[in-house]
């Protein structure tokens, strides 16, 4: 693989992070995975991650793994960090407005919809929520996997809430960008209300980094739903991950799967920050 990273990015925005603390926000003590070791990060160890690499902004998403709807430690960080950080949330599924108002107030964009976690049936009732996403202006954050996609389709359509799907949509690597649940996610872009994150190649490939399998997906993304509407995230501090990732070769590796730099900038700063309110 070639050298990558040739030039410093001026403005990023990385849209997929985490933080944990169980030091101050202990995790319940029904978490199904409580992460530890590497996969421990403070908001301040976020920050000088971010700083290392010149990432200005980040999009800060609630975890299932050891927080499930405890939001507080993602709220602590978005509170304290002077504008910096946004979040989406994790909430019931019958959160009420006002209870998704308040977070709204507090620096959140949007909830998450982990179907890849818990099932396509545990979401088929959650038009209502789609709904209070939908008046709010709030996103819907959907993760799936596979061809899950396909029969929730139907009901991200008729919400009218604004989409945004995790680490291209994790296809099979295996099936082509035309399995069903790919050419359903290519498919939503004409929705014009829906966003792509280009992040965590890894949940979309069966082969070692820098995941060729993958690629594919990518430039299909970009063919289909332009710089527009795509985003860039790393999935710091890369919870449960098979093998070594590091932060800088991510960037590297984005750099050379968008080798245009007028595209680079669309994905990794002015597309994120008109879609989620990011300031200068």
């Amino acid at each position: 693989m070639d050298s990558l990273l040739t030039t410093a990015p001026q403005r990023m925005v990385d849209c997929h992070v985490h933080v944990f603390d169980p030091a101050r926000f202990p995790y319940p003590a029904d978490s199904f995975y409580k992460p530890a070791g590497a996969e421990i990060a403070p908001a301040a160890l976020l920050g000088q991650v971010l700083d290392a690499h010149g990432v200005h902004h980040a999009l800060i998403v609630g975890p299932n793994s050891g927080y499930g709807l405890d939001n507080r430690c993602l709220l602590d960080a978005v509170a304290h960090s002077a504008g910096r950080y946004k979040g989406v949330a994790v909430v019931r599924n019958d959160a009420s407005l006002g209870e998704l108002q308040d977070l709204q107030a507090a620096g959140v964009v949007g909830v998450t919809l982990n179907v890849a976690l818990l099932g396509v049936d545990f979401y088929r009732a959650a038009a209502p929520l789609l709904d209070r996403l939908r008046q709010l202006d709030m996103w819907a954050q959907v993760q799936v996997e596979h061809d899950q996609l396909v029969p929730l389709k139907p009901l991200l359509v008729d919400s009218g809430a604004r989409l945004l799907f995790d680490h291209c949509g994790r296809p099979n690597p295996q099936a082509g960008v035309g399995q069903p649940g790919f050419a359903a996610l290519l498919a939503l872009a004409e929705t014009g209300r829906s966003v792509v994150k280009l992040s965590s190649l890894v949940k979309t490939s069966a082969q070692p980094f820098p995941h060729p399998d993958a690629w594919p997906f990518v430039q299909a993304l970009l063919d289909v739903y332009t710089p527009q509407n795509l985003v860039w995230a790393s999935d710091w501090p890369f919870l449960r991950a098979p093998a070594r990732i590091d932060y800088g070769p991510l960037l590297a590796l984005f750099e050379r799967l968008v080798p245009d730099p007028a595209a680079r900038q669309a994905v990794w700063w002015d597309t994120p920050r008109r879609l989620f309110g990011f300031s200068d």
